[in-house]
């Protein structure tokens, strides 16, 4: 079935309520909801599934689910829709609901039910008959919807429809066309002026005569050996593994969210995590969402930190990169890697090792101090920063004034050679594999004497291009600094108990909101955006600004390093004082809720304050590799 327009129609009525959804934003959903649901008899309640069916048109006005199938029922993110143009006749009959127009009362166009953990939507032809949009909220679940975009940029169905916090479901298709037509789901999701993400099921065309969607309710996750994933502290790794998927629903990438920005320095996460992640359902896995987002990639999609990208849905685009971040090509060449080291498919390798090698070349470009070490265009330099931001730093933390020598994106980079060689190597391009190997070798021997405090022996953030170090206990620089394997031995070990005993020294210990990016704060000659909002800080010591955003905010996002280092060095005791907090922290929604400040807890400060603005960011979610880690389950750096 073709659902091309699907999206247009869904924006045109969408649009009128506006002001409506406005409101619900502000007032939140209770009062609507009570409305909605009066009719008990609507409602229905299983182990993983709570529903209540609406009662004035074809939909749902309550949906919660759990996947771990305890009953244990989260907040109800569905939206009301708007009054239906039409009347309905609504019937209960053998455990289905039925929607019949109210002009034909003897022919249902919609049916559901609810039994077990599954969710059933049959609709019947009928002249009139409308499509079924369900609408979330997303500061209650961030809803995506993962599976393979169409041309019309729907999403193919099998698929599966996400709920963090929650679980899945997994959607499939029958129709009435023998064999059984194409048909696709409406995905649409903003963020301004209003927050929402819609789902749309298309009623069923004369050609096809019926169609019915089954929903069944699954927990996706892997099997860790010799970890019990029964023990409740494992509940949000079970129910929330899933939660760095998200789809973009306009762009059509892996994304910070639904209705967010794709960031080219963020793909290797999804990659590293797909490797471990079963089946989303028949025929889609995590792997071929990462592929399809290289695709894209490939094909000259520009996401955030690379040069010319302008964000999706502001009024006025602004460059803040004139030349990619340091990051972003290292991220997408190990997101490459990991594709093509898991899947084996060695055809995707030769059809795109060209643009990779194009990458890889723009990554090692030579420095003009022909250091072996990757260097950002931009100084680093203490004070060089504007007061207006008009340029990002050189990675993902991205208002702190990483410059000219980066030790995080270098880790990366190190990384990313090691991968690319393997890759030059299985397509046949062995002049490529001998180039990179000995780029990385270079790299890491430069490493060490480049970014090494020798008062305190913690790698600094950047030597910026003056030749000054600026250390500011960064925990994920030095965590993945050992866990690349970058600095070893005496000195790994001297690195980590620097960061656990300024850790110790400054009172951090509240681990069920993640870790401190930093734990020195940052000063103002060196954070590139001084709005208070964003940490920006007033004094020159940058004290006013700390535990705000990231100058040393609490956030899960790049925690796993930390962990992993740790754990690396044999410190299974430091690495669970911080891991098993952090678990807990997901298993309780702590890094996806909306404060009533209005701001979110992907950051927060030392006292659990909320001080993000994306809602819900995909990159806290990396953490639950530290699980996999300790079972020895990640496969080797090459």
């Amino acid at each position: 079935m073709s659902t091309v327009g699907l999206r247009a129609r869904s924006l045109r009525a969408y649009g009128a309520t506006a002001a409506v959804l406005g409101l619900f934003c502000t007032l939140g959903l209770s009062a609507l909801a009570a409305a909605q649901t009066a009719d008990a008899s609507l409602k229905r309640q299983t182990s993983s599934i709570q529903v209540a069916f609406d009662a004035r048109q074809p939909g749902l006005s309550a949906l919660s689910i759990d996947s771990l199938q305890r009953g244990e029922f989260g907040k109800n993110p569905i939206v009301e829709q708007p009054a239906p143009p039409v009347e309905f006749k609504i019937t209960q009959s053998g455990g289905w609901v039925r929607y019949a127009l109210a002009s034909d009362p003897a022919h249902a166009v919609w049916q559901m039910r609810a039994e077990g953990d599954v969710l059933r939507l049959r609709s019947v032809y009928q002249t009139g008959a409308a499509a079924m949009t369900w609408r979330f909220n997303p500061d209650l679940t961030h809803a995506t919807l993962l599976g393979h975009v169409t041309a019309a940029g729907d999403i193919a169905l099998p698929a599966l429809l996400h709920l963090p916090g929650m679980g899945s479901l997994r959607v499939s298709v029958q129709t009435g066309l023998k064999p059984g037509g194409s048909v696709a789901l409406g995905y649409v999701a903003h963020r301004r002026p209003s927050r929402f993400v819609d789902v749309t099921f298309p009623a069923a065309t004369q050609a096809e005569g019926w169609v019915e969607y089954t929903l069944q309710t699954a927990a996706i996750y892997p099997a860790v050996p010799g970890v019990n994933l029964s023990d409740r502290r494992y509940d949000g790794f079970r129910r929330d593994w899933l939660d760095i998927y998200q789809q973009q629903a306009e762009q059509h990438v892996l994304a910070n969210n639904a209705a967010s920005d794709a960031v080219g320095f963020t793909v290797f996460l999804y990659a590293d995590m797909a490797r471990y992640t079963p089946p989303l359902a028949p025929g889609l896995t995590a792997m071929d969402l990462v592929r399809d987002t290289l695709d894209r990639y490939l094909a000259g999609f520009l996401g955030y930190g690379m040069t010319g990208y302008q964000m999706f849905d502001a009024k006025v685009g602004r460059e803040e990169f004139p030349h990619p971040s340091l990051d972003t090509y290292p991220s997408l060449l190990i997101a490459a890697y990991d594709y093509v080291d898991a899947t084996g498919d060695r055809e995707w390798l030769r059809a795109h090792y060209k643009e990779l090698r194009g990458w890889a070349e723009t990554m090692t470009a030579p420095n003009a101090d022909k250091s072996p070490l990757l260097e950002y265009p931009e100084s680093g330099n203490s004070g060089s920063w504007t007061p207006r931001v008009t340029v990002r730093p050189a990675n993902w933390w991205d208002t702190i004034g990483f410059g000219h020598q980066d030790a995080y994106s270098n880790a990366l980079g190190y990384r990313a050679l090691r991968g690319m060689a393997v890759l030059a190597d299985r397509a046949s391009a062995a002049g490529d594999a001998a180039r990179y190997r000995a780029r990385a070798e270079a790299l890491r021997a430069a490493y060490a004497p480049a970014f090494i405090d020798p008062a305190t022996g913690v790698v600094a953030g950047w030597r910026s291009r003056d030749g000054q170090l600026h250390n500011y206990d960064f925990t994920f620089v030095n965590g993945i600094a050992v866990r690349y394997g970058l600095i070893q031995g005496a000195a790994a070990r001297r690195a980590m108990d620097g960061i656990v005993s300024e850790m110790r020294k400054v009172g951090y210990t509240n681990f069920s909101l993640g870790l401190p990016g930093n734990l020195i704060p940052v000063r103002r000659a060196d954070y590139v955006d001084l709005d208070p909002r964003f940490g920006g800080p007033l004094r020159e010591d940058g004290s006013d600004g700390f535990q705000k955003y990231e100058n040393g905010g609490a956030t899960a996002c790049w925690a796993y390093f930390t962990v992993a280092a740790l754990d690396k060095l044999g410190e299974r005791g430091e690495a669970d004082r911080m891991l098993m907090p952090m678990l807990q922290g997901f298993a309780q929604q702590g890094f996806s809720q909306r404060a009533a400040n209005g701001q979110t807890s992907d950051w927060r400060d030392w006292q659990g304050g909320a001080h993000g603005y994306e809602g819900f960011l995909v990159d806290n979610y990396y953490t639950f590799l530290a699980v996999l880690d300790r079972a020895n389950m990640l496969a080797r750096m090459p």
